[in-house]
């Protein structure tokens, strides 16, 4: 059986409190979903919410028009006659996702209506929506609820509904309330009694099953499922797609035509426009998951991939790593010497091993770069030559004013220097350390990620830890971390530790 993969980031994910997208935005992460992905459909808006939707809607479905994808983006409408309808027509969008109640209770307290009164409405609209040609699925908003306690009332709706020229029925479990047993049970009882109807099943993860309830309702044979990059969404987010399509893919045997592949780098993306931080350990995303902290699994890799399981990274266009810490042991610094072409001798090894674990308990973050000025500490060696050194820098900034920075710095003792301005400081600094760099005729990796990081509670004078992740120009990524009270003089640490390793 084939499953329909409809993602609904760019609506239901943009109700993540904070995050709004640019019309620009809108359109890449559509690009992304539909060309590189390959997900089934995307909804990219809710009906009448702004001009700034009505234009991200419109370069969406323009876009689309010409690339043969129209009837693949929808846009949420709600029962108000023909004003939503209209503003979908007029946005040049197709598919109509008209948003009806799915519960008695929602039905008489928000609306006040009747089954009847409702039906009806519903049906009037479906028919005015085939008229101007374009396609129509319905919602039944709180559906799960109507199938706990009006059960009567939701059979009744889709029974006077019949012969509506409607493509999908959706069924969500709008406020995170279903276990995957009730899943099971009412989608299965759905699709017993109305075999003939394509329903879509649309998981929230108040209680965190959303990818259980989904796995559930495709068991029961439901034929499509609504997801979330990084699973966005309002209160506790939606069924997260990349999560879901490792459990369709792994755990049954039903067909989607997504490309893994492409996961982590449409992650990012979301990460970086919506401004919501992937957890680190978050399912086959978050940059933990494939990294072994533990120095006994990396032995059981080493010795034959004992510790690997069916989600490899290479799958997601990801690599296996080994975390270097109190944990980790010889295994695991073994296997980063290894990425770096070093091999020591069983004494030396310890001796950096007891350094790693030092450090770890002093809670210093350790990376792969880390490990030659470790080595050439522990072994008090001079194979480490600082190439580059920062001799002075001064930083200004001022209100209403760019920031600026002058920085004189010696390569291969002869000394250089340059001022910039930036929008802030460290920017100011790079972009005067990126002067010198044209005159030394040499390019810096790209800076593709910057985390700082303060104690919680932590005072004015507290230490800051900066890590940024570099990306060279082969497209190696690598990190340094620098440690100070000043935030900026903490990333300027981190960076003088990258000029010296690249």
């Amino acid at each position: 059986m084939y499953i329909e993969i409809m993602d609904t980031t760019l609506r239901d994910g943009e109700q993540t409190s904070g995050v709004a997208y640019t019309a620009a935005e809108k359109l890449h992460i559509s690009r992304l979903l539909l060309e590189e992905l390959k997900v089934d459909r995307i909804e990219v808006a809710s009906a009448r919410v702004s001009a700034g939707e009505l234009d991200a809607v419109k370069r969406i479905t323009a876009w689309a028009a010409k690339t043969g994808r129209l009837e693949q983006v929808e846009v949420l409408a709600f029962i108000d006659g023909a004003q939503s309808v209209e503003w979908i027509r007029s946005a040049g969008a197709k598919t109509v996702n008209l948003l009806s109640k799915g519960s008695l209770k929602h039905l008489t307290g928000q609306l006040r209506k009747t089954p009847e009164e409702h039906s009806g409405e519903i049906r009037q609209i479906i028919d005015g929506i085939a008229k101007s040609d374009m396609k129509a699925n319905l919602y039944l908003e709180d559906w799960s609820n109507g199938m706990r306690h009006s059960k009567d009332y939701v059979f009744f709706l889709l029974d006077a509904l019949k012969g509506c020229a409607l493509q999908r029925i959706m069924l969500p479990d709008t406020l995170g309330i279903l276990a995957p047993d009730e899943v099971f049970r009412f989608c299965s009882e759905m699709c017993g009694r109305y075999p003939e109807i394509h329903f879509d099943f649309h998981a929230h993860n108040d209680y965190d099953l959303s990818v259980a309830n989904t796995l559930a309702a495709v068991n029961a044979g439901i034929r499509g499922i609504h997801t979330t990059v990084n699973g966005l969404g309002e209160r506790a987010g939606n069924t997260p797609l990349a999560s879901v399509v490792a459990v369709l893919k792994d755990h049954t045997n039903v067909q989607i035509k997504i490309n893994e592949e492409k996961l982590s780098l449409l992650s990012k993306m979301v990460e970086t426009f919506s401004g919501i931080r992937i957890p680190a350990n978050k399912p086959v995303v978050g940059e933990n998951v494939f990294t072994q902290a533990c120095g006994v699994h990396a032995d059981g890799d080493n010795k034959d991939k004992l510790y690997y399981n069916d989600l490899l990274p290479e799958r997601f266009g990801r690599v296996r790593k080994y975390a270097l810490g109190k944990t980790s042991g010889k295994s695991n610094i073994a296997k980063n010497l290894e990425e770096l072409g070093i091999q020591l001798d069983p004494k030396a090894m310890q001796q950096v091993t007891n350094r790693v674990i030092e450090l770890s308990d002093r809670k210093e973050y350790v990376t792969t770069e880390d490990l030659p000025y470790i080595i050439s500490d522990v072994l008090h060696s001079e194979g480490i030559e600082q190439n580059i050194n920062v001799c002075n820098y001064s930083l200004n900034v001022a209100q209403g004013l760019k920031s600026s920075a002058t920085l004189s710095l010696e390569f291969e003792g002869k000394r250089y220097e340059e001022t910039a301005a930036g929008d802030g400081q460290y920017n100011a600094f790079m972009n005067a350390l990126q002067k010198i760099y044209e005159t030394l005729n040499k390019s810096l990796p790209k800076l593709v990620d910057y985390v700082v990081t303060i104690p919680p509670g932590g005072r004015t004078d507290a230490l800051v830890e900066t890590v940024i992740t570099w990306q060279t120009i082969d497209g190696r990524e690598f990190k340094t971390r620098g440690l100070e009270p000043d935030q900026t003089i903490s990333a300027i640490k981190a960076t003088v530790k990258m000029l010296n390793i690249i």
